[in-house]
């Protein structure tokens, strides 16, 4: 059912590769916490966006790809509703892949901003994939890009091997300390617990296509 007066828009975003035998039925189960979430008997019935501008949940299969772009009104309890979902698609994935979620404080407003208030807003970045290792490739890959990205503005492409090198090294040891700790079967959350914050100061764009 339609969740009135929900305290957030939620806005789901991220490409995801599959393996090439899924099909449509499996994907509509692994993502049945999202579709069930939005009140919808079916994937068909719930892949759409409350933004139509927006792509909403798409299965592109001859590319075997899972693309989603999807904005949908609900409350904390979304979270699980996510950690059911990663779960259920790690089995169905070729690689890791990142996903972002965005929680919108659906009461805020311009006059809110204009008076320097700050929104509820909220920000995860999620990992899914087919096997631990492959959840860390998709982390280290990521966080590789965006700090490359950053110190390019200071520095030379070239001349950051030595900073990439140490990611590396770090992820190496995460990797080491998780199997270490016999806790091979569970997918390693990102830093933070897979929560990451961003400031007020202006609010994250939604992505749109």
């Amino acid at each position: 059912m339609t969740r009135y007066n929900a305290p957030y828009e939620i806005h789901v975003h991220g490409d995801v590769p599959l393996r090439a035998d899924v099909g449509f039925e499996q994907l509509q189960d692994a993502l049945k916490p999202l579709w069930k979430y939005a009140g919808a008997r079916s994937l068909a019935d719930g892949a759409t966006s409350i933004y139509e501008e927006e792509p909403g949940i798409k299965f592109d299969a001859h590319e075997h790809l899972l693309q989603v772009c999807w904005t949908v009104p609900g409350d904390e309890d979304f979270r699980q509703a996510l950690d059911d979902m990663c779960m259920s698609l790690n089995e169905l994935t070729e690689r890791g892949a990142a996903v972002e979620v965005t929680f919108y404080d659906a009461e805020f407003d311009e006059e809110d901003e204009e008076s320097g208030a700050e929104a509820r807003d909220d920000f995860l970045l999620l990992f899914v994939g087919p096997t631990p290792a492959a959840i860390m490739q998709a982390q280290r890959d990521l966080l590789v890009q965006d700090v490359v990205n950053l110190m390019e503005r200071h520095f030379d492409g070239s001349e950051l091997g030595g900073v990439v090198a140490e990611i590396d090294k770090l992820f190496t040891q995460r990797f080491d300390a998780l199997v270490d700790s016999l806790e091979i079967g569970k997918p390693p959350r990102s830093p933070g617990g897979g929560h990451g914050g961003f400031s007020h100061g202006g609010r994250k764009p939604r992505h749109l296509h």
